[in-house]
């Protein structure tokens, strides 16, 4: 049987990585052709995680696989990411791609989305990570010898502390226990900078920490904080 020829819905942070990880240790059943991100095009940054551009880019060099950037406004609507990302499944279909991998561990009502829009496309969904203890994954993240650094982190739950510190077995003993060890609820982002998917190490040096309000999804009254961690590529 041919390998799925695979699109990677690629983060940049920890889980996404271990999934990578995991999926590449089969090239008998998964290839994959593709990273795709979801990009503010307002600031070139990774949505939500902040990240720019140029380091994601340069995380795909390290990594050897083409990295696809889906650029959306600054705050779409779910009809504009709807239109924009399908738009994009039938280019990727039409080079025959079939399947999807997802770093996502445990949240039922976004992988039910993901399955019915990529079905509506042609597309199946896959979730290597899916429903694993996270204690357990975060702890095989830092001893396969993964490096990835805290980059935002949801202020109510972590302080500013956080933001700019190294995945270790430290930073998961600091953790409170309100905290998801993968930060599966959304307490923490990071970027991944070296591993054992990494040709070599993808080089930064840490800018400024702010701290950011934004409109919560479903109620145009409260609001959520989040401290970020701004990395600046080597060569800026």
């Amino acid at each position: 049987m041919m390998p799925h020829r695979t699109i990677f819905n690629w983060s940049g942070g920890k889980d996404s990585a271990l999934a990578l990880y995991h999926i590449l240790q089969q090239p008998q059943q998964w290839q994959v052709g593709s990273l795709l991100t979801s990009v503010n095009q307002a600031y070139n940054r990774v949505s939500m995680h902040g990240v720019r551009l140029q380091l994601m880019q340069q995380q795909a060099n390290a990594m050897a696989l083409p990295l696809v950037p889906l650029f959306l406004p600054e705050q779409p609507d779910m009809d504009t990411y709807n239109q924009l990302m399908g738009h994009t499944m039938q280019q990727f279909k039409a080079q025959g791609y079939t399947h999807a991998v997802f770093g996502d561990i445990f949240l039922e009502d976004l992988r039910r989305y993901r399955e019915e829009k990529l079905a509506a496309a042609g597309f199946q969904a896959y979730f290597p990570l899916w429903q694993c203890n996270t204690t357990r994954l975060v702890h095989e993240f830092i001893d396969l010898g993964f490096q990835a650094i805290i980059v935002c982190t949801k202020a109510e739950l972590l302080d500013s502390s956080f933001v700019g510190r190294i995945i270790d077995h430290q930073f998961v003993k600091d953790l409170p226990p309100t905290v998801d060890p993968c930060g599966e609820n959304g307490e923490f982002h990071s970027f991944v900078f070296n591993g054992p998917i990494f040709r070599q190490p993808v080089p930064f040096t840490i800018g400024e920490k702010v701290y950011r309000t934004y409109t919560a999804p479903n109620n145009n009254e409260q609001t959520m904080g989040f401290w970020f961690c701004d990395l600046l590529p080597a060569s800026v």
